[in-house]
């Protein structure tokens, strides 16, 4: 006799009733996490929308203008700012102190800053103290440190004019030259910003994987090519990290410049894009001019990160 046997389903037999119910609390679950999720980014989110893209969609707004920022009234003039900006006699100069401030001191932060970690990552005496004063300046104002390197680079009383003189070299005009100025700033700049990512280096140096260090080091490894090939290599995220974040805050320097320079000499000496939104703004009272700048350099720096990020996603591929 042929007994037939049922087959037997893979899926488990759900009730409706059963599965309403669970779909119910399922969906009940859901919007508490988004409710709770919502209480704690509400506030950040609030804030952001205020003080930063509020303000960006504003400037981008005036920057279409023609306005006095001591008028009450502003006259539309369409791309005319930009226009202005592109074709002005002093936007190559400005261009370029924008270009070699931000390469050098992004650079100098990053290896300075690098080689600080790795030395005081070692066992020294002292080096509580030490890594101490590396970050202390960078929690000083950019004005303070801008007043006091005023007198470092004096050519006649301050204490490189004294170094110089004690090797009998030429002390250099550092107020009179442009060229000489814009390296004042820029070593001034990386003086304070070192410590950041001095800090942040040393951190992800502490960080890194032990076994390839005791690995590297029975295979009696030389020391520049186990730091080109075992610790740079764990670096990679936090040099990318330092890269976005360093650029970023150089490129909108502007407290070490105004205390130093005032973005002399000549006129545009040491004037960056930055301090030129202050100055067509808050000087020259052409806040629409101002805002067209302010808002080049925001697609400049955008530009830029975006790049940054697709070349690290390539990279981790």
């Amino acid at each position: 006799m042929n007994t037939m046997i049922p087959a037997i389903s893979a899926e488990p037999v759900v009730s409706e009733e059963y599965a309403a119910t669970h779909k119910k609390r399922r969906s009940k679950t859901d919007w508490r996490q988004v409710g709770l999720a919502t209480l704690l980014i509400g506030p950040n989110l609030l804030l952001l929308i205020l003080f930063t893209y509020r303000p960006l969609i504003d400037n981008i707004r005036i920057s279409f203008y023609n306005w006095n920022i001591s008028s009450p009234t502003m006259t539309f003039v369409g791309l005319q700012n930009y226009l202005d900006w592109f074709h002005a006699p002093e936007t190559p100069t400005v261009v370029w102190n924008t270009v070699l401030f931000t390469f050098f001191a992004v650079a100098g932060s990053m290896v300075i800053g690098l080689a600080l970690a790795i030395l005081l990552d070692q066992k020294l005496f002292g080096r509580a103290a030490v890594r101490s004063m590396v970050f202390a300046p960078y929690v000083i104002a950019g004005a303070a440190i801008g007043v006091a390197f005023q007198f470092v680079f004096d050519p006649r009383y301050g204490l490189i004019q004294y170094f110089l003189g004690l090797m009998h070299i030429p002390v250099p005009n550092f107020y009179q030259r442009s060229g000489w100025a814009l390296f004042m700033v820029t070593v001034t700049y990386i003086w304070k910003n070192v410590g950041y990512v001095f800090v942040i280096y040393l951190a992800a140096l502490q960080g890194r994987r032990a076994d390839l260090d005791e690995a590297s080091e029975i295979d009696g490894t030389p020391p520049a090519r186990h730091f080109f090939r075992v610790v740079l290599p764990q670096l990679r995220g936090t040099t990318f990290f330092l890269l976005i974040t360093v650029l970023l805050n150089s490129f909108q320097v502007f407290d070490v410049i105004n205390a130093m320079t005032r973005g002399g000499p000549f006129t545009y000496g040491t004037t960056t894009m930055v301090f030129q939104v202050y100055t067509e703004t808050f000087v020259n009272n052409r806040a629409g001019y101002g805002a067209a700048v302010a808002t080049i350099m925001f697609v400049v720096v955008l530009i830029i990160t975006v790049l940054q990020i697709k070349l690290q996603e390539r990279l981790d591929k």
